[in-house]
């Protein structure tokens, strides 16, 4: 059986093939949709309340990550188009809260979609997260900043 999730997404694509529109907003369109009639037809089974919970949550981590992005990127813009050289580049070893294959994998790939920052490995026991930093000011910000977004991810996971 698969999950309110992947049904939502499954009815999100079922409704672009219709329309034959191939458009984020049409997606999102299909989106909405799917979650309105599997909100109808999955109203008394509980593992929809818990999908329907996470959709709040879900457009909230949206637009923190949205914002840290643009944060990122302008950053990283101002100290490429100014003459100071503000970098200071390091790798750090990031203790992980994620412990199951997916959630180790989001989390490396949101580090790594934020200008910034890149995960370079994950340990064998899987604990700890190897990331390079640009702007290792200091390495106590920069770990508390990656667990708050490690933090929201997981939020919206689990």
């Amino acid at each position: 059986m698969i999950g309110p999730l992947a049904s939502n997404i499954l009815l999100a694509l079922v409704w672009m093939g219709l329309t034959g529109s191939f458009t984020g907003t049409n997606l999102f369109i299909g989106l909405v949709l799917g979650y309105l009639i599997l909100g109808s037809a999955l109203r008394d089974q509980p593992g929809f309340a818990t999908y329907a919970s996470k959709i709040p949550k879900a457009i909230r981590f949206i637009g923190f990550f949205i914002k840290e992005l643009i944060r990122s990127n302008l950053k990283v813009a101002y100290d490429v188009l100014t003459p100071t050289y503000y970098m200071k580049p390091g790798v750090i070893a990031f203790p992980l809260e994620a412990r199951t294959d997916g959630e180790i994998t989001v989390v490396a790939n949101l580090i790594s979609l934020t200008p910034g920052t890149l995960s370079l490995d994950v340990s064998s026991d899987r604990k700890v997260l190897y990331i390079h930093v640009m702007y290792l000011e200091d390495e106590e910000s920069v770990i508390e900043s990656i667990r708050y977004m490690e933090y929201r991810a997981l939020e919206v996971l689990r």
